[in-house]
């Protein structure tokens, strides 16, 4: 593969972080989705206007976009379900956070602002860069 310069290289980030911003909401919601079966047995749509700090409607907009996608199921007046491929995504988020997570942490980064800092930077970092945190927190462990 040859390396991009100049004007590709930052066309090409810039394409990487539009891509990261499309998919960070629809990683959220179902993460959000299955941390809120996980803790309470169900996902009301309710619950995520809430957590999320959006309106219903918003939220419900939202929703109707991962049912698009294939991500959730919903009927009306029951609970949000995540589907096999909203699992899967739910999972791969809620991993790339703890790694983000656990690297800052690792920094010396306060637990506040590892946590808020994590939210935004797991959507955004490469897998280059997240196997790095991983590896280099792990050796920490070892040490």
């Amino acid at each position: 593969m040859t390396e991009l310069t100049g004007a590709a290289r930052r066309a090409a980030a810039f394409r990487r972080m539009r891509d990261a911003q499309r998919t960070e909401m629809a990683e959220d919601y179902v993460e959000l989705i299955g941390d809120l079966i996980a803790e309470t047995g169900e996902a009301r749509l309710t619950d995520l206007a809430e957590h999320l700090g959006v309106t219903q409607a918003t939220a419900a907009k939202v929703v109707q976009r991962l049912q698009r996608e294939g991500l959730v199921e919903s009927r009306p007046y029951r609970s949000i379900f995540l589907t096999e491929s909203g699992i899967a995504v739910a999972a791969k988020s809620r991993d790339r956070h703890r790694i983000v997570h656990d690297f800052l942490r690792a920094l010396g980064v306060s637990e506040l602002n590892a946590e808020a800092d994590a939210e935004g930077m797991e959507h955004h970092v490469s897998q280059e860069s997240l196997a790095a945190f991983a590896r280099f927190t792990k050796s920490l462990e070892k040490g």
